[in-house]
């Protein structure tokens, strides 16, 4: 079991999700055709380069410029609302005192939610409106629940994983309220959300990351 990470396994994260990112953008540029003009997964497949760049190669060595180099790299991504608060989530990450060399799962949760919180000033979106927050607060909830109960960093990812998943799949059955998508109202029904949708496969990507890095460690 894993009690603490690195800036190291955050990069294992990032590629996890990056890699879902790329495997699955059709799908988001799919959704994002019934509520959007249809370039949402094109967005995200600028986004999770630019995230990938921060932590690669050559990358700064601590948690907390990686991070801030990684929200303005996607906040640059001329992707509308979208990137607009993935960087802001990004960014709100580095203001996190939790920030170090080594996180634990309790870190980790204090981290996602500084990155949280500063999207909250960005937006008036709360759960239920059909965007990427239906997955983001309950992912977020979810890790620092787990975290609280003494459940390692992977542990916790897998719960805020599910979480986001779940919170995602529940937007079929909403109306848009905000962005283009609201001006179709009821039309949005039966249609997951695209921000909702990737932003859950940000999380299950963490996961995947870091679940195989782990693996990776042990076998070394």
């Amino acid at each position: 079991m894993r009690d603490r990470i690195t800036r190291g396994d955050f990069a294992s994260m990032i590629a996890g999700a990056a890699a879902l990112i790329r495997a699955q953008h059709a799908m988001l540029s799919q959704l994002d055709c019934a509520s959007g003009d249809g370039d949402h997964g094109a967005t995200m497949l600028r986004a999770a380069e630019r995230l990938e760049a921060c932590f690669g190669a050559g990358s700064p060595e601590d948690l907390r410029t990686c991070l801030s180099e990684a929200g303005w790299g996607v906040l640059g991504v001329d992707g509308g609302a979208s990137s607009s608060l993935l960087g802001t989530w990004f960014s709100g990450m580095a203001d996190a005192p939790a920030c170090g060399a080594s996180v634990s799962a309790s870190d980790l949760a204090s981290i996602f939610e500084a990155g949280l919180a500063a999207v909250r000033k960005q937006t008036k979106a709360q759960p239920g409106d059909k965007t990427l927050m239906d997955a983001l607060v309950p992912a977020v909830t979810a890790l620092r629940a787990a975290a609280d109960g003494g459940k390692s960093v992977t542990e916790a990812l897998q719960d805020a994983a599910f979480a986001a998943r779940t919170g995602a799949e529940a937007t079929r059955d909403l109306t848009a309220r905000y962005g283009r998508a609201k001006f179709l109202g009821e039309k949005t029904r039966g249609h997951q959300d695209p921000g909702a949708t990737s932003m859950s496969l940000l999380f299950e990507g963490f996961y995947n990351g870091l679940e195989e890095s782990k693996g990776e460690s042990g076998n070394a």
